[in-house]
């Protein structure tokens, strides 16, 4: 498989969002979150999604000069209209002013209306972490998860996200859709020419099916935990939850009211979103050490396979991804 350098690619995509007239700063933003992806191992949410963006900056679903702006606010909360720009522009603005407020409060929780899909949800948690705090971050997203016993699709794979800060310069991130899969995993198996695996996708007869373009085409995935005996219900629960908070809550469409394919001209996706940091200083003394803790024992329970050790919630399979990404391009920086 041809490989190209890390940079070539940021390099493309923050032009190719500047041809469709977004600024260099938001486009140099947006290509960090997709290239981010790409690097730990997500390509689902990396460069594949490029294409998606700029059908919508110009068709106009997105504003690529949108600019969020503070609806309402208390010391802690805040709901914020993005003004239809991108979701690394809304997801910056927000996830900032949550942790502004995390640190006059203890805790910043803001709800977005009027966004647009925000690529990685874990990598606006981090952005909490990195800064000392417990992160979340919760979005909605178009009809795709189809709820227990229901045919048709009613939910999004509405991500949920929390990233928090060990002792040591550890870390955990939990970053999950609330369906068995995203549709972007669908969409790599097209063009891997490779059959799902069982529990991810629906069919238009109802049934499963393990064929990828039959999934894509239909629109219909299962919700984390496949059908109602594997307990897919439990994953149809949580995107229900993330829909109270990112349309309810914000006044965003409900994952309902929208098309899961794409955006109709003129109309804007108008997704909900919600960002929140938390000091865990204003909580029991030593959270770093206990979670430290925590991830230590985790990753030393004797594995069923040798050759496949227990990793700490998804921080290990990315990290030990991104230095191999990292190695590769450095070792073809030096030949």
């Amino acid at each position: 498989m041809p490989e190209v350098q890390m940079e070539e690619v940021r390099r493309f995509m923050k032009e190719c969002l500047e041809a469709t007239g977004v600024p260099g700063t938001e486009a140099t933003e947006h290509a960090a979150l997709l290239l981010q992806a790409d690097c730990t191992g997500h390509y689902s949410h990396g460069l594949n999604r490029l294409e998606f963006y700029v059908k919508d900056l110009e068709t106009g679903a997105t504003n690529p000069k949108g600019e969020p702006r503070i609806l309402k606010e208390t010391a802690a909360t805040a709901w914020v209209d993005g003004g239809d720009g991108l979701g690394a522009t809304v997801g910056n603005f927000c996830m900032d002013l949550a942790i502004k407020k995390a640190k006059e409060s203890g805790i910043g929780w803001v709800a977005a209306k009027g966004s647009n899909h925000f690529g990685m949800a874990g990598w606006w948690a981090q952005r909490a972490e990195k800064s000392g705090y417990i992160g979340m971050a919760f979005t909605n997203s178009s009809p795709l998860l189809v709820p227990t016993r229901s045919k048709d699709g009613a939910l999004g794979t509405n991500p949920i996200a929390m990233a928090a800060p060990a002792s040591g310069g550890d870390s955990i991130l939990v970053d999950m859709s609330s369906s068995a899969v995203a549709m972007g995993k669908v969409e790599v198996k097209i063009h891997e020419g490779k059959p799902l695996p069982p529990g991810w996708a629906m069919g238009p007869d109802g049934k499963m099916t393990h064929d990828p373009q039959v999934a894509f085409d239909s629109g219909r995935l299962y919700p984390l935990g496949g059908v109602e005996e594997t307990s897919g219900y439990k994953g149809y629960c949580l995107s229900a939850m993330n829909e109270v908070f990112c349309s309810s809550l914000s006044g965003a469409k409900a994952s309902h009211q929208r098309p899961w394919d794409e955006t109709r001209p003129g109309e804007h996706p108008n997704l909900g979103q919600v960002f929140v940091a938390i000091d865990p200083g204003c909580f029991a003394p030593g959270f770093g050490e206990r979670l430290a803790d925590c991830l230590q024992h985790w990753r030393n329970l004797p594995p069923v396979d040798p050759s496949l050790p227990v990793l700490a919630p998804r921080r290990d399979k990315e990290r030990q991804h991104a230095e191999e990404t990292r190695n590769r391009w450095e070792n073809r920086l030096r030949t």
